[in-house]
């Protein structure tokens, strides 16, 4: 393979006008949705002078997030996916211009962020289905990779200078002005997108299935597709054993002995390699064993982790983080394409917000479960031992389910059964 063929692929910008509107409409929004990420933390931590009443409002997000997801996962069968896009996103930007409002108030209500956050969170889940199921109409099959690709490039991009740019405006005109730019940025989007063909993909008997049916249909398809299971079981043992983030603050300060300005560069590391990961993507989608590069990635991940929590040097340790975001970033661009190009269209929504449904509570209770592993075997030994099982998990997974380590992004995907053996 040239070593011009490792860049990352821009064919689906050159190609496709509809997904170029989505991946303008993406960058934008990712940045400024990572203002008010920090925002939202800071003004209610003004508010109340309380860490617990900040972790509370990120829980209630989450469920809302949660519940959003699933039922837009259902939603995005059913109608069109384009119209359902713009819908939510618009909600957004309304709930995001109340936020800004009551964050420029003299005496902002701490009642009315909870309300927003619960808002925000099922609404975007609402849209986020819809979104990801849309791509495959949007470009051609051989471009899926390159396209997730794309989109990686931006996520990573915004988790390395959104934070900062947020810190600046925060501390400046105000955390208003955060939430406001973001609402400006999601109205920006509803006009990028505007422009997007209809996306309707349900079947017309479908319309008329209950929702837990619905959902209950995503399950089976799980059940009998070895590639999708396969990638979901295969991402859940570095989600919840190898998800060392809670634990870099005590790392940080207790074992590298660096304080803050250490603690920073821990999460700091990943993002910069899952973003150097993303702009050397192009050998993913011309590589013919999809599956095999997909295990590999993962095994990367957990051996990286593993070493991270072995290295006692904060150089060293850094280092082994950007090995570990470049595992996952390179994970997250073949999962993502596999699972669009092995599931049928009618089921795009609900696969894809079971998948999102996933990426979104895995870490969470990954970091929970490190913070117990620290208490036994302390901050090193909790990373480590978890790095071992995510190791141990992946090697399990790939030996016993031949379907994943078969799969590949060339030819015609199989959606029956039969691509259980």
């Amino acid at each position: 393979m040239r070593l011009g063929e490792m860049v990352i692929d821009v064919t689906p910008l050159r190609s496709a006008s509809a997904y170029r509107l989505v991946f303008a409409a993406q960058t934008l929004t990712v940045l400024t949705t990572a203002l008010t990420n920090v925002a939202i933390n800071l003004h209610v931590y003004q508010v109340t002078g309380s860490s617990v009443q900040v972790g509370l409002v990120s829980l209630v997000f989450g469920i809302a997030l949660l519940g959003g997801l699933l039922a837009g996962g259902v939603m995005a069968d059913r109608v069109d996916r384009r119209r359902l896009i713009l819908t939510t996103r618009a909600t957004v930007a309304v709930v995001l211009g109340g936020l800004a409002v009551n964050a420029a108030i003299p005496h902002p209500m701490l009642w009315f962020v909870y309300v927003a956050a619960i808002l925000a969170g099922a609404i975007n889940g609402l849209g986020g289905s819809a979104l990801m199921a849309a791509i495959p109409a949007l470009v051609k099959p051989e471009h899926l990779t390159a396209a997730g690709a794309l989109i990686t490039v931006t996520s990573q991009f915004g988790a390395m200078v959104g934070p900062s740019i947020a810190g600046v405006i925060a501390a400046g005109p105000g955390v208003a002005a955060c939430f406001a730019i973001d609402a400006l940025g999601y109205v920006a989007a509803v006009l990028l997108m505007w422009r997007l063909p209809e996306l309707r993909a349900g079947k017309p008997d479908e319309d008329h299935q209950h929702p837990f049916h619905a959902i209950a249909e995503g399950f089976r398809f799980l059940r009998h597709n070895a590639v999708v299971r396969g990638l979901l079981l295969i991402d859940l043992w570095a989600m919840l054993f190898a998800m060392p983030y809670a634990l870099f603050p005590q790392m940080g300060t207790e074992v590298f002995g660096g304080g803050p300005s250490a603690v920073g560069l821990l999460y700091t590391a990943p993002a910069v390699g899952a973003f150097l990961g993303a702009l050397v993507s192009g050998w993913t989608g011309r590589f013919r064993h999809s599956g095999r590069a997909l295990i590999a990635s993962v095994l990367l991940w957990g051996l990286a982790i593993t070493a991270f929590g072995l290295s006692g040097e904060l150089w060293l340790a850094l280092l082994f983080l950007a090995l570990a975001g470049i595992g996952d970033t390179t994970s997250e661009i073949l999962r993502r394409a596999l699972l669009q190009h092995h599931t049928p269209g009618h089921l795009q929504g609900r696969v894809s917000s079971l998948w999102l449904a996933q990426a979104t509570t895995g870490p969470a209770v990954g970091n929970a479960e490190a913070g117990l592993a620290a208490r036994l075997l302390g901050p090193a030994g909790g990373i480590v031992a978890g790095g071992i099982v995510c190791v141990l998990g992946v090697c399990l997974v790939a030996v016993t389910m031949p379907g994943l380590r078969r799969a590949s992004l060339q030819g015609e995907p199989c959606h029956s059964p039969t691509s259980t053996a």
